[in-house]
């Protein structure tokens, strides 16, 4: 008999959304559990060890009062933890990695103290219970709902039934949706389904999803050897060139993605090219007192070591386990080609120097402790964003949907990676969205809500809506919603259908810091 545990809302998946999802729910007084595979929570932020993507506007406005929090958060603990310089310490925009992909570079481990700090009153309070190394498992319903869910301890096998008047599958890869039943569409769909002019001409390929990375964190120490041992495949990766790529995959050869025109990259800054060392740099030394750090650090998500030859969604779960094996000798093998047979400017081959730091992402291998998953399962939803309610040349009129039931807002590029069905990037403007309530919620089933990359939105419309901070405010909606309709005796869709319940919902959101449309500004 497996033991039970009872809340007002059970979050599966502690990622970049469930967090946020179990901050709002705790604020408005609901008891949690929250699980989560591995043992950090935070996703994207921590996790998978990826620096924030956001927009430009992100230090104005653009996003939640708690992400902002969020940020502002990392900020101090370096501040108050670290012996930083003096210019470091008196600007209030402080990059501490200073690394051209985000205007807050910082470690992971550094977003895993924040996010327990956010979190810690509700915890202690006892009000907040997070399951980290717990999977789920299986989900029992009855007719439109979800009845429990069972997760399975990693340590020791102990398997947990969870119920709660409200679920949330804020997981990585949607993986709730079809243990529940829950209706849902992966990869590709056609332009005879959506009218998306980036949708495939043919049919729709469930099986086109975007690639995967495995992530690591490396340094470099001039004069000293920290090559690690030849990864199993390196043969196959050191030769392995894709038909739409324009040299072999271990090169300095790469892609724009927005005009997928040939770029030659550089490994540091001080040549024309493009430096991949400096794109997600997560700590600049110059920050800091000297002696503080021994070098520059960078998080490696680069084009080099994107996974697109299997997927890991709907598959069995030995080739799951298979090309999740296949994406960590890719990344490993990346470092080991950077190690030894990287070309230098001086004519020399590889930089011996860059050594693995298995301390900032905290596991054996060095890798992540999770992949970075860019495309999930996705809910049959109420409403379905489309390339054509975001994308510049979709909106003549300069600005995206107005969507009459927005829980939030976003802003970023529709940026698809290459996918498993071989195709290209995908990389087109868009206009500052809204995330519409109506993609929160499922088809049929009453209490589920999606907190990732799950909700309603296309292959396409995924590509803008799975970032950061878009992520964050999914998931805080998703928590807020829960805790309206516990307070209310309504169902998400009840409040979406009704005029008064809506504007009401929204009303709260506004109190909590969550704008609700942006101001006139232009595309990305």
């Amino acid at each position: 008999m497996n033991r039970t545990l009872q809340a007002d809302v059970v979050i599966i998946g502690g990622g970049t959304g469930g967090t946020a999802a179990a901050l709002a729910a705790a604020k408005r007084g609901k008891t949690i559990i929250m699980t989560e595979e591995t043992d950090w929570i935070g996703g994207q932020l921590t996790s998978q060890a990826v620096p924030p993507d956001e927009h430009p506007w992100i230090e104005q406005f653009g996003s939640t009062r708690s992400y902002r929090q969020f940020r502002e958060g990392v900020r101090d603990y370096y501040r108050d933890h670290f012996p930083l310089t003096r210019e470091a310490r008196v600007n209030v925009r402080l990059n501490p990695g200073n690394g051209g992909v985000s205007r807050l570079c910082h470690e992971p481990r550094t977003a895993l103290a924040v996010l327990q700090q956010m979190l810690a009153p509700f915890i202690h309070k006892g009000q907040l219970t997070i399951l980290t190394s717990h999977l789920v498992e299986s989900a029992a319903t009855n007719a439109n709902e979800v009845s429990s869910v069972t997760v399975r301890n990693l340590k020791n096998g102990e398997l947990l039934d969870l119920q709660a008047p409200y679920f949330i599958d804020a997981t990585e890869c949607g993986d709730v949706l079809p243990l529940a039943g829950v209706e849902y569409v992966t990869g590709a769909e056609s332009k005879a389904q959506t009218g998306e002019p980036h949708a495939l001409d043919g049919e729709a390929d469930p099986m086109d999803m975007q690639g995967i990375t495995y992530c690591f964190a490396m340094d470099y120490i001039e004069g000293e050897d920290h090559t690690i041992e030849k990864p199993a495949n390196y043969e196959f990766w050191r030769e392995y060139k894709a038909d739409f790529w324009p040299d072999k995959l271990l090169s300095w050869f790469g892609v724009r993605p927005h005009t997928l025109e040939t770029v030659q990259y550089e490994l540091f800054p001080g040549t024309d090219r493009y430096s991949l060392f400096y794109y997600r740099q997560i700590v600049d030394k110059n920050n800091f007192l000297e002696g503080t750090f021994d070098s520059n650090v960078t998080l490696v998500n680069w084009p080099q070591n994107d996974y697109w030859l299997e997927s890991v969604i709907d598959v069995s779960e030995e080739d799951r386990q298979k090309n999740l094996a296949d994406a960590k000798q890719l990344s490993f093998s990346l470092l080991y080609w950077l190690q030894t047979e990287a070309p230098r400017p001086d004519g020399g081959q590889g930089y011996p120097g860059l050594r693995l730091r298995k301390d900032i992402v905290d596991t054996e291998d060095g890798l992540a402790k999770y992949p970075y998953i860019r495309e999930s399962r996705r809910i049959k939803a109420e409403f379905t964003v489309l390339e054509q309610h975001v994308a510049s040349d979709c909106r003549p009129d300069g600005k995206a949907e107005n969507f009459f039931d927005s829980v939030g807002i976003g802003c970023y590029r529709i940026d698809l990676h290459p996918s498993t069905a071989g195709r290209h990037y995908i990389d087109i403007s868009s206009l500052p969205f809204q995330i519409p309530l109506g993609s929160l919620i499922p088809v049929r089933v009453n209490n589920l809500l999606p907190a990732s990359k799950n909700l309603g939105v296309t292959h396409i419309t995924n590509g803008c809506y799975r970032l950061h901070p878009v992520e964050w405010n999914i998931g805080e909606a998703a928590g807020y919603l829960t805790s309206y309709c516990m307070e209310n005796g309504l169902s998400p869709r009840e409040v979406r259908n009704s005029p008064e319940q809506l504007e009401k919902f929204q009303q709260l959101l506004v109190s909590e810091g969550i704008e609700l449309a942006w101001p006139t500004i232009h595309a990305v």
